[in-house]
């Protein structure tokens, strides 16, 4: 494991000097600093999210394997952001999107509770008794 991080420290090193050449290094500092706060605030929101995943899979919006890859992601996506380099902010926002991708997805299925799906004209159904005196 020591093999693999080792050279992504290096990596990350190096790429990061470059971008920092490249914009500066006041625009550098700010960049670290707004992604740590980033990072941190997402971290200290997670606990909500955590359980609007739990509550989606609940719903059946969302099934086990799913909610668990966007609670993990968004945690992973969070912590890369805390961590000061271009490549971590990279990978953060990848597993952010997909975390994003897997909450909207389960948003967006229409699967009620009890594996009742709900058709398009159920809505308009109104249920009457007629009485006859």
């Amino acid at each position: 494991m020591i093999f693999g991080i080792v050279p992504l420290f290096f990596l990350e090193l190096f790429v990061s000097m470059k971008v920092g050449d490249i914009i500066g290094f006041l625009p550098s500092v700010l960049w670290i600093l707004l992604t740590m706060i980033a990072g941190s605030t997402l971290l200290r929101l997670s606990p909500y999210t955590f359980m609007g995943n739990i509550r989606s899979m609940q719903m059946g919006k969302l099934d086990p394997r799913s909610a668990n890859n966007a609670s993990m992601t968004y945690l992973l996506g969070s912590l890369f952001l805390i961590v000061p380099g271009v490549i971590t902010d990279c990978l953060a926002v990848g597993l952010l999107l997909y975390s994003f991708y897997l909450r909207l997805s389960a948003k967006m299925r229409s699967q009620q509770p009890n594996g009742y799906t709900q058709h398009k004209g159920d809505k308009d159904v109104i249920d009457v008794e007629i009485i006859d005196e």
